[in-house]
């Protein structure tokens, strides 16, 4: 599917409405990297209506097994209170799909992918889609052409997505986000 406009959350002005700022700190969050991917899978697919069947499953879990498609879990008291996935190649990250299990998992999980998308040196992130509830972070909706250019200079990045020193503090990873003099 290639929408007419795409959705990308442009990484230097991604923001966390002030509401969700106090929540997330407040709660005990932490986060993983690649820790559970068929978790996130099967949370991502559970929903009543979705796109992702077993087949589209088994497909991601092998591209996971591969070093392209990678996860972020929430956790909250030990339990994963939700997560994301999607596939980087180079510099860009193509988020696929999120889900929660307790308010603001999935939130969390996106807080600790832009900063690691920023720590690892990424430029790109594909939302596909622009929605009403991504549209609160900052994603915009760019033509098809501006994406293309972006997407070109992206995958020629070389970064360090998957070898990055992963920061599962959410406290961290909320501090870097909110500073505005953020380079990587």
């Amino acid at each position: 599917v290639t929408p007419e406009a795409r959705g990308i959350i442009p990484l230097e002005s991604f923001r966390l409405p002030r509401r969700l700022k106090r929540t997330i700190r407040r709660e005990a969050f932490s986060a993983t990297l690649n820790h559970d991917f068929e978790a996130v899978i099967n949370g991502c697919s559970s929903r009543p209506q979705t796109w992702i069947n077993p087949v589209i499953a088994r497909s991601y879990v092998r591209l996971h097994e591969h070093g392209f498609a990678h996860s972020i879990e929430s956790w909250k008291d030990g339990e994963l209170a939700g997560g994301l996935y999607g596939v980087c190649l180079g510099g860009a990250f193509f988020g696929e799909s999120m889900f929660s299990r307790q308010a603001s998992g999935s939130t969390v999980a996106l807080l600790h992918l832009v900063d690691h998308l920023r720590a690892s040196g990424a430029t790109l992130l594909d939302i596909q889609f622009l929605t009403a509830h991504l549209e609160r972070f900052g994603a915009i909706s760019v033509s098809l052409e501006r994406f293309a250019e972006q997407l070109k200079q992206a995958v020629k990045i070389e970064t360090s997505f998957a070898t990055h020193s992963f920061c599962g503090e959410t406290s961290r990873a909320l501090q870097r986000i909110s500073q505005i003099s953020y380079r990587g």
